[in-house]
């Protein structure tokens, strides 16, 4: 699977808007089993939010790659694949963002009981270094805990009207999903 935007679309879209206008970059990952091997669902977005208040629209991609941690609750490899992808979207529209306030929203949670724990230190370091910029980690990263999390379900009702089949109730669990 992989859905990727245009940054054609995005750099005529930022053209037309002001200065106030905010980006937000996120990432989200679904670890999913298919054919009997572990695979993830990058979802990579950027939330153009139209001059700070006035709504947003969001350009995104989805990436399926196989997964190879060896440990369920310790996603490291997923979780660093993640942030890569974060900072390689950030690279690659960087010319277009001189006159935005940007930020960087990375899925990861500093507490404990999160399995995201134990690379918090390791991604916010990749990208201030990378990306010159201080990343947000949750609760903070709300383009990457909502708009990235959501943004693989947009994609599929795009291609299919949501019916009982398709249709995920919002706090029902999704299938073969394992969290981080």
């Amino acid at each position: 699977m992989s859905n990727g935007f245009s940054i054609d679309a995005l750099e005529a879209f930022l053209q037309t808007q002001s200065s106030a206008t905010k980006i937000y970059i996120g990432g989200d990952s679904e670890k999913i089993r298919s054919g009997g091997a572990w695979y993830a669902d990058y979802a990579t977005v950027v939330v153009v939010h139209i001059d700070g208040h006035k709504g947003c629209k969001i350009f995104g991609k989805v990436d399926r790659e196989r997964v190879y941690d060896q440990k369920k609750d310790r996603p490291t490899m997923r979780l660093m694949t993640e942030v890569m992808k974060i900072s390689e979207i950030y690279l690659n529209i960087q010319h277009l963002l001189d006159r935005f306030e940007v930020q960087i929203h990375l899925d990861l949670n500093a507490k404990k009981i999160h399995a995201s724990n134990h690379v918090v230190q390791q991604a916010v370091g990749y990208i201030r270094g990378v990306c010159n910029i201080e990343p947000q980690i949750k609760p903070d990263a709300w383009s990457a805990s909502y708009a990235a999390d959501r943004y693989k379900e947009i994609l599929s009702f795009q291609k299919s009207p949501p019916n009982a089949n398709n249709f995920r109730k919002r706090g029902t669990p999704k299938k073969n999903r394992v969290a981080a």
